[in-house]
């Protein structure tokens, strides 16, 4: 029915229609973004781990945070994970979530910001103080007409929202207009552009305000140092130093000591489905990803090499959705799959009304051209379950398996019917069983 009324109805009725909704809901639930420090944050890829480690770097510093993102959602100590499949909820749904931190006395909340919830309104009525900019490859430009331009301008309107409004006051301070870029991306001078109180830089090369050096990773945790302060995550990957670093800042922003800020990272283990270690006793590592592009999956391969070392085997398991998301990225990481794997499996995300099969083939062909072959050492099944069975079952002691794709999502859709989904229980039940 959506999309027939897309094929009819003019987008600007859409558009308003959208408008109408965020206000509506912004008014009912009593504008709760203006009681509290508002942190957006959006990018391509890291926003919801960034996140978790603002959360985490607030919250051990004294100030009861919330967040919403694609994985989770907060109000201080207590977390849920996100069932509505959207990282930014509808309009009245957001509103309700704000106006419940505000109501369990939270006085910051981290809001992960997509360029579709902007596109449909849905930051209207958040009332930003601070933005965060994590990095910009091109995705999701079906949903932007096929323009990377539209994508990253659809992304600055969060910058753009900064000036808008009184400042607030929260805990008998006023709240400046914050923005946090990261200096590495190329795209840097673009998000700084927007009128800002304070703008501050992050990253590891030496033109970032807050420079990121010594970085040190190991299996499961990462160690950086900051000027003279030295921090360390629990979450793997070197990447991951840029997704912490904002926390740093925006913590220090409210005088947080460095103590307090590594006492947050220190009690964030596990980021619901990114880069998380699932241990059912098994002799081999087995780690549910949220990767699903180009960029994300390329990281997350090269991480599963260095894991498996020069021994063990690396198993993947990955797919693409459907429901007019970008094609190309099928093909970018099978190809990725296929040279950096060493057994492929290749089943369902979401196809929506798309036809999963078409979507298999595309990953899997890409993976041939790179050298695998079917049913030796790259697999296509569709039923997801038996996907991460056939990943699990062949892998040996000291081998390494990624289950890609859907990370924390509680659910997938297809053809329309939205059936219960978490890849990590799937993989937790299908180890026992092994």
């Amino acid at each position: 029915m959506k999309r027939l009324l897309k094929r009819f109805v003019p987008k600007e009725v859409f558009s308003l229609y959208h408008l109408a909704l965020a206000i509506l809901g912004t008014v009912i639930y009593g504008l709760p973004g203006r009681k509290m420090v508002v942190i957006g944050v959006t990018g391509t890829k890291g926003k919801t781990s960034a996140a978790n480690f603002i959360w985490a770097a607030l919250q051990s510093s004294g100030f009861k945070t919330g967040i919403i993102t694609t994985a989770n959602i907060r109000i201080g100590d207590k977390e849920v994970l996100n069932k509505y499949h959207m990282t930014m909820p509808g309009r009245f749904v957001i509103q309700r979530l704000l106006s419940d931190m505000v109501k369990a006395g939270c006085t910051h909340v981290v809001v992960e910001t997509t360029s579709e919830g902007i596109k449909q309104f849905r930051h209207i009525g958040v009332f930003y103080d601070i933005a965060v900019f994590t990095n910009l490859t091109p995705e999701h430009l079906d949903s932007h007409g096929g323009s990377f331009e539209e994508y990253k301008r659809m992304k600055g309107k969060l910058f753009a929202s900064l000036n808008s409004g009184t400042r607030k006051n929260i805990l008998g301070q006023t709240v400046e207009k914050v923005s946090i870029v990261n200096s590495d991306s190329e795209y840097a001078e673009f998000f700084l552009s927007f009128p800002a109180d304070r703008k501050i830089t992050y990253g590891f090369e030496s033109s970032a305000e807050f420079q990121a050096s010594q970085v040190r990773e190991e299996e499961s945790k990462v160690s950086f140092e900051l000027g003279s302060e030295k921090y360390e995550i629990n979450i793997a990957g070197e990447f991951n130093v840029l997704n912490a670093l904002p926390a740093v800042v925006i913590a220090k922003l409210f005088d947080a000591e460095r103590d307090d800020i590594q006492k947050g990272f220190d009690e964030l283990a596990v980021i619901p489905g990114r880069m998380e270690f699932i241990n059912e006793g098994q002799a081999f590592k087995v780690v549910v990803d949220y990767a699903h592009e180009k960029e994300s999956m390329g990281k997350l391969l090269k991480i599963g090499r260095k894991l498996a070392g020069e021994k063990g085997k690396l198993m993947v398991l990955l797919g693409a959705e459907g429901g007019g998301r970008d094609k190309r990225k099928r093909f970018e990481m099978g190809e990725l799959a296929g040279v950096l794997a060493d057994f492929v499996v290749v089943s369902s995300v979401d196809p929506y009304d798309d036809d999963p099969m078409k979507i298999a083939d595309d990953i899997a062909n890409a993976a041939k051209e790179k050298g695998k072959t079917l049913n030796k050492d790259l697999f296509v099944v569709l039923d997801r379950r038996e996907g991460v069975k056939k990943a699990l079952g062949l892998a040996k002691a000291g081998d390494v398996v990624l289950i890609t794709g859907k990370g924390a999502e509680q659910s997938i859709i297809e053809r329309g019917v939205r059936t219960p989904w978490d890849d990590r229980a799937v993989t937790r039940e299908e180890l026992k069983k092994l």
